[in-house]
């Protein structure tokens, strides 16, 4: 495996974090497959972004638990594709796998190829359609498309991890382009406030995680003020909005947070139809 670096490689550090929590005695989420993926070098790389920043970690736990759930609940609710943008090393297609429910995945050839390749090695089927390319410049409708995806199927995506690295008017993009090709479809997707893009915050501390984000060759770029008007902007509603605070006191309750960067990361879900 190459030096893990850039926003690829994130991929890498973030699955290395979700691994974890099946160790703990009582775990928000089980992921008995991400293991396939992992070795001394993600270690490596995953532990020194904690040690810049150690609840790093529980941002990773707690957004996983939270878009498992929503997964769970489109799926009860007919939804018959699930469409994952920036995939990384995500194993809900394996994880979720469900009668008559049909799972894509978009990332670059690359990383596609390492993940098929570990999965088949461990003698698991990946059991979905891997599409090798760049959802915002290659665009979106067009890459599903040409993988068997059916535009009249209820259908959720998630976007995990992914606009943070983005700006504005790709965002749009991405999800104008979804709501004009799916008459029924819902998005879950995390995002930062800009203070913490424009080093409002006064924070220290978040200052830090966002030097080493950059110096890792994956900063941050794009924040999101007002979700529920970007919702609108596309015909959809805001059907689900808290930030990783919320999370925090939620599945832990009586437990402090331990970081004020999680009042501003965010994480929502859309819906339309």
């Amino acid at each position: 495996m190459t030096l893990i670096r850039n926003v690829a490689g994130t991929a890498f550090v973030v699955a290395e974090y979700r691994a974890e929590e099946n160790f703990k005695e009582k775990p928000l989420y089980l992921d008995p497959i991400v293991h396939v993926f992992l070795d001394e070098e993600t270690k490596r790389a995953a532990d020194e972004i904690f040690a810049s920043f150690p609840p790093v970690k529980i941002n990773v736990w707690l957004r996983t638990r939270y878009l498992d759930e929503r997964l769970d609940a489109q799926l009860r609710g007919g939804f018959r594709q699930v469409a994952i943008l920036g995939a990384g090393l995500d194993t809900r297609a394996q994880r979720k796998a469900s009668p008559g429910v049909s799972y894509f995945e978009i990332d670059d050839g690359a990383t596609l190829a390492f993940k098929q390749a570990r999965l088949e090695a461990s003698g698991i089927a990946p059991g979905v359609a891997y599409i090798a390319g760049d959802y915002v410049a290659d665009d979106l409708a067009a890459l599903l498309r040409k993988a068997g995806f059916d535009f009249t199927l209820p259908t959720h995506f998630i976007w995990e991890g992914n606009t943070m690295y983005l700006d504005a008017d790709a965002v749009v993009q991405v999800l104008d382009g979804i709501a004009r090709n799916l008459p029924r479809f819902s998005i879950s997707f995390d995002y930062l406030a800009p203070e913490v893009i424009e080093n409002g915050t006064g924070d220290a501390e978040i200052t830090a995680v966002v030097e080493r984000f950059a110096a890792m060759g994956a900063p941050w770029t794009y924040g999101i003020d007002g979700v529920a008007d970007l919702a609108a902007r596309i015909g959809a509603r805001l059907a689900d909005h808290v930030t990783i605070a919320d999370l925090h006191r939620l599945y832990w309750p009586g437990k402090t947070p331990l970081s004020r960067l999680f009042d501003y990361y965010s994480i929502c879900t859309l819906e339309a139809g």
